[in-house]
């Protein structure tokens, strides 16, 4: 039996990417300072980044998603092992330990593994930036030399077509900001044209965003997860004491230097008590954002190994809220004629971790 109509596919698209599937996958990320906990694949050939779940009503038969007897009408196709994880950089390093590839044309650095908010008091309760590095699959700080080699490699042999670089919080007033525009340069300068987020809180210096930019960053990432003062406090205790307030200026002032749609934030879809209200909170929230020309990017929360949320006990998300906060901003941002895919660089444009893009966002 296969099913029939289109939402039927965008609700397996949200089912799976909220309750994973029954897959191995060669190219996998454990740990993170985002959405992680996954197996890379391809879902009807996009990127998809999915919770690898040996209990998942989904499970892949010759090629096919299907749901108990039903197929969904989705296909599925690993992501193959880049072979630019088989080289060392020339001071000694493993390519993997520098940037990983995420679905099957984007690659993903953290530049500073570290976070001054990493501490219990401060952390936020769905982060693991540090679990990766005391795993020892990376390390603390990468060079923009060892940027440029591994980037000019995973171009080369495959065939990735953009990037992204984020970081860990630093005490420095631009809070890592300045780091990611040498990094960005470095990278520019190996590998020409190659479209770049930076992912970054706002910086006590808004000079930094133009800075950014005249590096050659494409995009850029400012990353909220909740517009809910009280979510705030209670999921990211040090972060929120930047005020809402620099973020919507920092979006102002990326938006101006950027442009409209280069600019996004992460939205967390499952941080509240109260599913109703928070649907309705997101959305609203979505709205502001796409009519500053933010790009709102809504993910499911996920309660990956190694967060304080797991450690609590704290579940995931339910498919129905998913769905409901994806189908409404996904409208949104039709109305405005703004796409994932127009970012170019980055989370929205590569939309693995959610189903916008799916559901035409």
């Amino acid at each position: 039996m296969r099913v029939g109509t289109e939402n039927d596919v965008i609700a397996a698209r949200v089912g799976i990417a909220v309750q994973g599937v029954r897959v191995d996958a060669p190219v996998r990320r454990p740990q993170g300072a985002g959405p992680s906990d996954d197996g890379h694949v391809l879902v009807d050939g996009a990127n998809a980044a999915l919770p690898r779940n040996p209990d998942s009503p989904y499970e892949v038969r010759d090629g096919r998603i299907f749901h108990g007897a039903v197929d969904t009408g989705l296909s599925l196709t690993v992501v193959r092992r880049p072979r630019f994880y088989d080289l060392v950089t020339a001071d000694g390093v493993p390519y993997e330990q520098i940037a990983r590839l995420h679905g099957k044309d984007v690659l993903a650095t953290t530049v500073v593994q570290t976070c001054i908010r990493y501490g219990e008091d401060q952390r936020c309760r769905f982060c693991t930036i540090e679990e990766s590095l005391r795993a020892g699959a990376t390390v603390a700080a990468k060079t923009p030399a060892q940027l440029a080699e591994v980037a000019s490699a995973a171009v080369r042999l495959d065939g990735v077509r953009q990037m992204v670089m984020t970081t860990g919080t630093t005490a420095g007033p631009d809070r890592g900001a300045r780091n990611l525009v040498r990094s960005v340069r470095a990278v520019l300068e190996a590998v020409p044209g190659l479209p770049i987020q930076v992912q970054i809180e706002p910086p006590g210096d808004p000079g930094v965003l133009a800075e950014l930019r005249a590096a050659g960053a494409t995009a850029i990432g400012i990353h909220v997860e909740s517009l809910d003062d009280e979510v705030r406090r209670r999921w990211m205790p040090g972060k929120s004491t930047v005020p809402l307030a620099e973020y919507w200026a920092a979006w102002d002032e990326a938006v101006r230097v950027f442009g409209w749609n280069k600019v996004s934030t992460y939205l967390l879809i499952g941080l509240g008590e109260d599913a109703e209200s928070e649907a309705d909170s997101i959305v609203a929230g979505a709205a502001s954002l796409i009519e500053r020309g933010v790009y709102p990017f809504a993910v499911p929360f996920r309660p990956m190994a190694g967060t304080l949320a797991r450690r609590d006990g704290v579940a995931g998300p339910s498919v129905e809220l998913v769905a409901s906060v994806t189908s409404r901003i996904a409208e949104l941002l039709r109305a405005a004629g703004m796409t994932g895919a127009g970012q170019e660089a980055g989370c929205a444009a590569c939309g693995a971790c959610g189903a916008l893009q799916a559901a035409g966002g």
